[in-house]
């Protein structure tokens, strides 16, 4: 619909006018400020949180208390942390700075994967047993979309897991018998079988960062034909510290596993094989000092920070496998 020309001719000068315009300004000015008020707080809130000690609960603690505590406080830090879960944020730091939500995403890989063994194999005495209720409830919570906003927020229903977990945590205090914990040599080769999938798999995705020959190994072989696969250069950093936050939660749930399974380690003379993959991991925590991860190709003038993560994490997998034959043997 055409405006009347002197409506149009109206508001022209009502633009053109010197308070409009003023007013224009302050608007613009205030954008720009919350603009640079929310990139100072996503820039803060993307700060990696310390690697904390695993402290003991209690003075005489029970089996399986150090490994479900530990477990509490990974989940609770990824709702704690500054700036708290960032995953699901609408803010519009969130377009640029995408660090911390991948971050959250390889630390609740680990936490899923531990809660579900937990539920599977460490709380049963065999496979005919019960499973326990508060670990049943806690794995489906833990389970849900990691990007929910609303109806319902992802960390509400993140807080009903660790309430569950932290149920779980109370009747097993209370040595009863109402919640177990069976800190078995198969049990932990189930979990650490699980871990080192894991890892292989994120060491394959960081070396993908430059580039490499491919088998199709679902095809014939006298047709197999070879592809190049690299990951594209805006996703680097996301596979990188997606990996980074995998290996900080498995240090921590390593580190209270060796005190839970204190005694099956000794028994198969596996501790130097453990406490060597949590060396490794640790290494991938140490600081960065780019202000940007880096893609050098791999003996370029520039360092590539994925194939230095992806040699510590296959060091790690490495000694998980002899680790793993170490529990197997009798």
């Amino acid at each position: 619909m055409k405006l009347p020309d002197d409506m149009t001719e109206k508001m022209g000068d009502r633009l053109l006018d010197p308070a409009t315009s003023e007013l224009w300004r302050y608007l613009m000015a205030l954008l720009l400020l919350l603009l640079l008020v929310d990139f100072g707080l996503g820039w803060y809130w993307s700060s990696e949180p310390e690697i904390h000690s695993v402290a003991m609960v209690s003075e005489r603690p029970v089996v399986g208390e150090t490994t479900t505590n530990a477990l509490i406080q990974v989940a609770e830090t990824l709702l704690d942390k500054p700036g708290g879960y960032l995953s699901n944020d609408l803010l519009p730091h969130r377009l640029w700075l995408d660090n911390m939500p991948n971050w959250e995403y390889g630390v609740l890989v680990q936490v899923r994967d531990m809660v579900r063994v937990m539920r599977r194999d460490m709380s049963r005495s065999q496979s005919q047993s019960q499973e326990d209720q508060d670990l049943m409830r806690a794995e489906p919570q833990l389970n849900f979309d990691n990007a929910s906003w609303a109806m319902p927020a992802t960390e509400s229903e993140y807080r009903r897991g660790t309430k569950a977990l932290r149920s779980y945590l109370s009747r097993l205090q209370a040595n009863d018998g109402s919640a177990t914990f069976y800190a078995r040599a198969d049990n932990l080769n189930y979990w650490i079988g699980d871990v080192q999938k894991r890892l292989g798999s994120l060491s394959l995705n960081l070396s993908q960062s430059v580039g490499r020959d491919q088998l199709d190994l679902n095809a014939p072989e006298d047709m197999q034909e070879s592809s190049q696969v690299k990951t594209p250069w805006m996703d680097v950093d996301d596979v990188f510290y997606e990996s980074r936050g995998a290996c900080w939660a498995l240090i921590h749930l390593l580190k209270a596993a060796e005190v839970d399974f204190a005694d099956v380690l000794k028994k198969k003379n596996a501790q130097v094989s453990f406490s060597q993959v949590i060396r490794e991991l640790e290494a991938t925590q140490e600081t960065i000092w780019s202000p940007m991860i880096l893609n050098g190709s791999g003996f370029g003038v520039l360092a590539n920070h994925s194939l230095v993560m992806a040699n510590y994490i296959s060091r790690a997998n490495a000694a998980l496998l002899d680790l793993r034959q170490l529990l197997t043997q009798g």
